[in-house]
């Protein structure tokens, strides 16, 4: 983000309501010196959480302050990793093939691959896909539900990666793609996943709210695959909105995806489509996420103990965020062994994951500024996610 027109938007709404940075720091909960060093344009990053306390403290949606896009994560990153994949999916040359791909080729293809995606297997993915994509291309027109399929799965692991400018034209391309309104509009989810990581939370709800209202369901003979796509389009309306200093609205929101989700009964996992997955577990870690967002460790310590994290499987990304969220909790209630605990076990069973969250990093930090000593375990968890202590 441009933090120089983050100050001076912060420090032109701080005036426009008549307080001083002490008075700011205080209504915020935010150390004065931030203030003064992001007003004065000498620090060069701020995190969309810290954002929307300086909103909430100024009655402002968080987008207010936030010129050009913005991320909860660590923008920009042009990884050697992806390279291939951007090639491929901006259409550069591929090797000559000794015969022409099928549709049922690429699709046999992506089914194989779909384990990778959905356990996060990074070095395998970036191998694989460029010739897929390539593949895909080649097919034309007969191919575009099997592209359509690919490029929003390219497009959701390049936004894991925060290769942005990447992800928004996999996805792009998809739409165009998209057979019918369901996929469509779990292309357009992933997009609006996107979007709040950039901080667009203004574009998000109203891409979220339109595509919501088109394919809202009747309740009365509604299919499971329709209620998931309503349902996560809901969701994604109410974290845009949460982050936006709108908390109205996003109780609203995850109030009738909870209605999704109720009527579906349980979690549903369509085969082959982990993207797809939504239900009751769903929409209650998603709640307990708006309420880390709200600042409430208290109540997100709370909700999770209704949460059966232990009956999910370990590579699920809501699961893994879910941890990072109690974590974060048991951090500012102090708990920093049980926090770290937490990030230990993540890191455990989804490594790659981990390593490309600066959450995790963050959570890592509050736990060890104020040690004098590291342990071994701290060290060594340092060094797997490249971080100097």
């Amino acid at each position: 983000m441009s933090t120089r027109s983050v100050g001076r938007r912060l420090q032109e709404w701080r005036k426009r309501r008549g307080i001083t940075r002490r008075e700011l720091s205080d209504l915020a909960g935010v150390s004065l010196s931030l203030i003064r060093k992001l007003e004065q344009g000498e620090r060069q990053d701020t995190r969309l959480e810290t954002l929307r306390k300086f909103a909430a403290a100024l009655k402002i949606p968080t987008s207010e302050l936030i010129g050009g896009s913005a991320s909860d994560e660590v923008t920009g990153v042009d990884t050697e990793q992806w390279s291939a994949v951007r090639e491929a999916l901006h259409g550069r040359p591929r090797d000559e093939v000794a015969e022409e791909p099928t549709v049922e080729g690429v699709a046999r293809s992506l089914a194989s691959a779909m384990p990778l995606f959905s356990s996060d297997r990074y070095p395998d993915l970036a191998v694989l896909l460029p010739p897929l994509l390539r593949d895909a291309e080649a097919l034309g027109a007969e191919g575009r539900q099997v592209r359509a399929r690919l490029l929003q799965h390219t497009g959701w692991l390049l936004t894991q990666t925060r290769q942005f400018d990447a992800a928004d034209l996999a996805l792009r391309r998809a739409l165009d793609d998209a057979s019918d309104r369901l996929d469509a509009a779990a292309t357009v989810n992933t997009l609006a996943w996107l979007l709040i990581r950039q901080g667009r939370f203004t574009e998000t709800r109203a891409l979220a709210a339109e595509w919501a209202d088109d394919v809202e369901p009747r309740m009365s003979r509604a299919t499971m695959a329709e209620l998931s796509a309503w349902g996560w389009l809901l969701v994604r309306l109410s974290a845009a909105a949460v982050r936006n200093n709108r908390p109205g609205d996003a109780e609203d929101a995850i109030r009738l995806a909870r209605t999704a989700a109720v009527a579906m009964g349980r979690e549903y996992s369509p085969p082959g489509d982990f993207l797809r997955a939504f239900g009751p577990l769903t929409v209650a870690m998603k709640r307990t996420e708006n309420a880390m967002v709200e600042d409430r460790p208290d109540k997100v310590l709370a909700m999770s103990q209704n949460i059966p994290v232990r009956d999910m499987r370990p590579t699920s990304n809501n699961r893994n965020r879910h941890l990072l969220d109690v974590a974060k909790a048991r951090v500012q209630l102090r708990q920093h062994a049980e926090a770290f605990d937490l990030l230990q076990n993540v890191r455990h069973d989804v490594p790659e994951w981990t390593a490309n969250q600066r959450y995790a990093r963050d959570i890592f930090w509050q736990i060890v500024s104020r040690r004098r000593t590291l342990t071994p375990d701290m060290r060594e968890f340092a060094d797997f996610m490249h971080l100097p202590v």
